[in-house]
């Protein structure tokens, strides 16, 4: 008989989002201090470690959260390379689109949950795009990696507080795998070169942006995805994208100081985190002005020519994400191995 995997309902959010939050509040503070704020890019994407396990046993979840945290570094530090390489966009998109395929293959091997590869290759990305120089490779890597191990951290002093028990969990073989991370790398591939062919400068959102329809293929359903699902999530995406985008557009147009955007990204991530489980849209209506406002931080640019790509860029992923799951199936009575 297969293995079940142990967790407990989802009824606890407002703890989780706290613990996700507190991850990076305190590396936030740290460079608010030495006055970088400009580089909470690469603490927001260690942050995202805690963002695994939500509904996990708390050994479960930290096994997991240190998974993940080492997509996420491994992902910020192929990124930073790929920008002191001053690498051509084109390597980008092949690079975000291998790293989507094996990072594919990765979560649904080791049961990662949020499922899929978006976030690596959204920190991919994202850190490619951040103009070299403006800090120190083994620096931007550090902020990453020591935000990373805080967000263990937080997750370990939980875990001895609640001290639940052990979890076994389900491990997923078989091809289906493959035909999952094909998906992928087709979906990123073309959003990506969609992206670039329209010159639109940061393609790696359009990528993103197509990782996340297949997100929603489940283990039951994986080798003939519900297409109503994956549509379903599209909408989500563009209606909490363009939400976000009029909040992003109030915020940054009055022109604030470095120091009170770093501030608001710290408070974005509370209730992004706090709806992602039980409403995506309304979420990403919080983690869309999140990543846009650390983006800025980062790379300033225009904001309306900024928007405007964001939501371009959007429309692009989301059509190459769905049109990859109607055109790479597999046969329905193809089914997973499992120990």
């Amino acid at each position: 008989m297969p293995a079940q995997v142990l967790i407990r309902p989802a009824a606890d959010d407002h703890r989780h989002a706290f613990r996700v939050a507190a991850g990076l509040f305190v590396p936030g503070l740290a460079l608010l201090a030495a006055g970088r704020p400009d580089l909470i890019i690469y603490a927001v994407f260690g942050s995202f470690t805690g963002m695994y396990g939500r509904a996990e046993s708390d050994r479960l979840r930290i096994v997991h959260q240190a998974q993940a945290g080492a997509v996420l570094l491994s992902g910020v530090s192929a990124g930073v390379v790929l920008a002191g390489a001053h690498a051509p966009a084109w390597v980008l998109v092949v690079t975000v689109a291998g790293c989507a395929s094996l990072w594919s293959l990765l979560a649904d091997r080791l049961g990662l949950r949020p499922a899929g590869p978006f976030f690596g290759i959204f920190a991919l990305g994202a850190t490619a795009t951040v103009p070299a120089g403006r800090v120190a490779p083994w620096a931007a890597i550090s902020i990453c990696a020591a935000t990373a191990l805080f967000c263990l951290l937080v997750s370990l002093v939980s875990a001895l507080r609640s001290r639940e028990p052990a979890s076994r969990r389900q491990v997923e073989r078989g091809p289906g795998a493959l035909v999952h991370a094909a998906r992928y790398a087709v979906a990123v591939s073309a959003a990506g070169a969609v992206g670039l062919l329209l010159g639109i400068d940061h393609a790696n959102w359009a990528m993103a942006s197509a990782a996340v329809p297949l997100a929603v293929v489940g283990v039951r359903d994986r080798w003939a995805p519900g297409i109503g699902g994956i549509v379903h999530r599209g909408i989500h995406r563009v209606l909490g994208t363009f939400a976000g985008l009029a909040i992003t557009a109030v915020v940054l147009l009055p022109d604030p100081p470095g120091a009170a955007l770093a501030v608001i990204v710290m408070a974005l991530l509370f209730p992004t985190e706090l709806f992602m489980a039980r409403h995506y849209g309304l979420a990403l209506g919080f983690f869309t002005p999140l990543i846009m406002l650390m983006t800025d931080l980062a790379a300033p640019a225009d904001p309306l020519t900024m928007l405007r790509d964001r939501a371009v860029d959007t429309l692009i992923g989301v059509t190459a994400g769905i049109a990859a799951a109607v055109v790479i199936r597999r046969r329905a009575g193809a089914g997973p191995r499992r120990r």
